[in-house]
C-alpha cells in the first residue's frame, strides 16, 4: 500500500528543498534551534525540542495537521494498512496478569495453540504479569516483523502447568468490518468500525454472507461511532450502491488542484439503504453517509456527525519521522463542507460534542437553527439538506440518557463492567463452553445476571462507589445486557457482541421500524 503513504512529491519538494523558497521566518526557526543546543543552561535533546516546535506550529494551522515521531510511525499506520505483524491474539490486563482474551483464528497463536484464558507470563524472558507493567508496554513485546520468532511463557489455569512456545510471527489482520447478520427477516445489518485498506474487500465478503444466509432484501450500514481512515475505501463502498461515474467526494485546497472521486461501478445493489450515523462519526464516514444523502440513495438515521472534512497528506521527514499537514477540504457531492468550524481553537474544538450536549442538539434536533446560507439540495429529489460541519440526518435520533446516571458513568469510568466480564468469562470459561457449546445455546440459555450483578455490586464497594439499589436497578437491565454481549464476544468473537447489544442501539431499532 505504498501510494498511501508517499511523500506529495511533485508539488511539495521543491518548496522543501529550494534555499530560495526559505521564508525570513524560516530561517528564525533554524536561528533558534542552533541557539537553543549550544547556548542553553542545560543539556537538551535536539530532537524532542524539534519535535515540540513542529507541534506547536500544527497546532496554530487545525485540529488535525500532526506531527508523529519515528518511533511512533510503524504503529500509527496499522489502523490504516488494515494489519500488523505480531502473533493475534487480544488480551486483558486483570489484577496485573496479561490473560488472552481471544485468539485469532489461523494465526501464529492459533497454530502453537494458545487458548483463551491463558496467562502470558514472560515474552522473550521478560516478566510481563506480576510486575506492574503497563498493558500498552506488551504489544511492543509481543510485536514484531514477519518471520522473527518470539518465546511466550504461558501459564495454563486449567491444567495447573507452564508452557513455552516459539512462535513466528506473521501479518495479522486488523478486521473492519465488525459483523454481518439479518436483524430481521430480509433486512441485513452491516457494522463498519472503521476504514482500512482492507475495508471494501471486508464489505463484499459481508454482502456475501447476507446474500448465502438469507434474502437480502434491505440493508442497514452501522457508521455510528466509525471515526473515518482510507478515503478511497469510504468511494469503493458507495460504488456498491450508485452507477459508475457518479461524484462522490470532492478536494479543494489553495495548493492543490481540484479532484473529484468517482463512483467505480461495482456489482449494484439496489435495494433500500439506510446508514446509521452519531457524532462520533466522522472523515470517511461522512463521505459515504454525504455521498449517499446527496443521491437520495440512503436514509440517513441518527445524529449529526462529527464534521472531519480536512484533508492530510504524509510527508516523511529526513529522520523518519512525518508530518501529517491539512492539504485540503472534503466536499460532498451537493457542495456541502463536511468540516466544521475550529476558529474558536483546538481545545473549544474538542469540546464540540459536549457543547453540542449542553445546548440540547443531541436531544432535541429543533435546538438547531439553518440560515438559509446553509441550505442545500439533494441531486434526485431536490430534498432540503443542510451544511455547516458534519451530516445532518434524515431521521433524528435521540441520545438516550435514560441510564446515562451518575452512578453509571463512575462504573464506566472504573472500568467496573468489563473487568467483572472479563474475570467472570476467565474463571469459567470451560464450563461455559461445555454448557454453550454455540452463540444460539448461549444466547437463549445464559441466565447468570443476578451473579453478574452481585461481582458489580461488590466491585463498586471495594472502588468506594456509594449508591443505593434504586440507582443500580435503574440502570441494571442494561448493564446486565451489556455484560452477556461483552461475555459473548469474549467466547465466541466480536460479532456475537453486537448480536446481543441490538435492543440497546437505538438508531437500529429505529432502522428496522423505518423499513417495517
Amino acid at each position: 500500500m505504498k501510494h498511501l503513504f508517499a511523500p506529495f512529491t511533485m508539488l511539495i519538494m521543491p518548496l522543501l528543498l529550494t534555499a530560495q523558497s526559505v521564508s525570513r521566518e524560516g530561517i528564525k526557526l533554524a536561528q533558534s534551534l542552533s541557539l537553543i543546543e549550544n547556548a542553553y543552561v542545560d543539556t537538551i535533546t535536539s530532537e524532542n525540542i524539534a519535535g515540540a516546535a513542529i507541534r506547536a506550529m500544527l497546532n496554530e494551522l487545525d485540529p488535525h495537521s500532526s506531527y508523529v515521531p519515528a518511533s511512533d510511525v510503524a504503529e500509527s499506520r496499522e489502523g490504516l494498512e488494515g494489519n500488523f505483524e505480531g502473533i493475534g491474539v487480544t488480551y486483558v490486563m486483570i489484577n496485573d496478569t496479561v490473560i488472552i482474551d481471544q485468539v485469532i483464528q489461523g494465526c501464529p497463536a492459533e497454530k502453537g495453540g494458545i487458548l483463551p484464558g491463558d496467562r502470558i507470563t514472560h515474552v522473550d524472558g521478560i516478566a510481563v504479569s506480576g510486575v506492574k507493567m503497563k498493558l500498552s508496554q506488551v504489544p511492543k513485546l509481543i510485536r514484531g516483523s514477519k518471520g522473527t520468532t518470539v518465546k511466550i511463557t504461558l501459564f495454563r489455569p486449567s491444567v495447573n502447568e507452564t508452557i513455552d512456545l516459539r512462535l513466528i510471527r506473521d501479518k495479522i489482520p486488523l478486521n473492519s468490518v465488525d459483523a454481518a447478520f439479518y436483524v430481521s427477516p430480509g433486512i441485513g445489518y452491516i457494522k463498519v468500525s472503521n476504514f482500512s485498506v482492507t475495508t471494501p474487500e471486508e464489505f463484499r465478503k459481508a454482502l456475501s454472507t447476507l446474500e448465502k444466509t438469507g434474502k437480502l432484501k434491505k440493508l442497514i450500514i452501522d457508521l455510528q461511532s466509525n471515526g473515518g481512515g482510507v478515503m478511497q475505501s469510504a468511494v469503493d463502498i458507495v460504488s456498491h450502491f450508485l452507477p459508475k461515474g457518479r461524484n462522490v467526494v470532492s478536494m479543494r485546497g489553495v495548493h492543490l488542484p481540484t479532484s473529484i472521486s468517482k463512483s467505480e461501478g461495482y456489482k449494484q445493489y439496489k435495494i433500500p439503504v439506510a446508514v446509521l450515523v452519531d457524532e462520533y462519526t466522522a472523515s470517511a464516514s461522512e463521505i459515504v453517509s454525504g455521498a449517499l444523502q446527496d443521491w437520495d440513495r440512503a436514509t440517513i438515521i441518527g445524529r449529526r456527525t462529527f464534521g472531519k472534512g480536512l484533508v492530510q497528506r504524509i510527508f516523511p521527514m529526513n529522520d523518519g519521522s512525518e508530518i501529517r499537514l491539512t492539504i485540503a477540504r472534503y466536499y460532498t457531492p451537493s457542495g456541502r463542507n463536511i468540516q466544521k468550524p475550529y476558529k474558536g481553537g483546538v481545545d473549544n474544538y474538542y469540546k464540540d460534542i459536549e457543547n453540542r450536549y449542553k445546548h440540547g442538539e443531541l436531544i432535541n434536533p429543533d435546538s438547531v437553527q439553518f440560515p438559509d446560507s446553509l441550505k442545500y439540495s439533494t441531486l434526485v429529489k431536490h430534498r432540503t439538506i443542510y451544511g455547516g460541519g458534519g451530516i445532518f440526518p434524515d431521521i433524528f435520533v435521540p441520545l438516550d440518557t435514560s441510564f446515562n446516571t451518575p452512578l453509571y458513568r463512575k462504573l464506566v469510568a472504573k472500568g467496573i463492567v468489563n473487568k467483572v466480564c472479563r474475570q467472570y468469562t476467565d474463571q469459567n470459561r470451560d464450563a461455559l463452553i461445555k454448557q454453550y457449546p454455540d452463540f444460539e445455546a448461549y444466547k437463549a440459555g445464559f441466565k447468570e445476571e443476578e451473579k453478574i450483578r452481585e461481582n458489580i455490586e461488590k466491585e463498586a464497594k471495594e472502588e468506594k462507589i456509594e449508591y443505593t439499589a434504586e440507582e443500580l436497578d435503574k440502570i441494571s437491565s442494561t448493564i446486565l445486557l451489556q455484560s452477556k454481549a461483552i461475555i459473548a464476544q469474549s467466547l465466541y468473537g466480536t460479532e456475537y457482541f453486537y448480536h446481543i447489544i441490538t435492543p440497546l442501539n437505538d438508531g437500529l431499532q429505529t432502522a428496522i421500524k423505518f423499513f417495517k
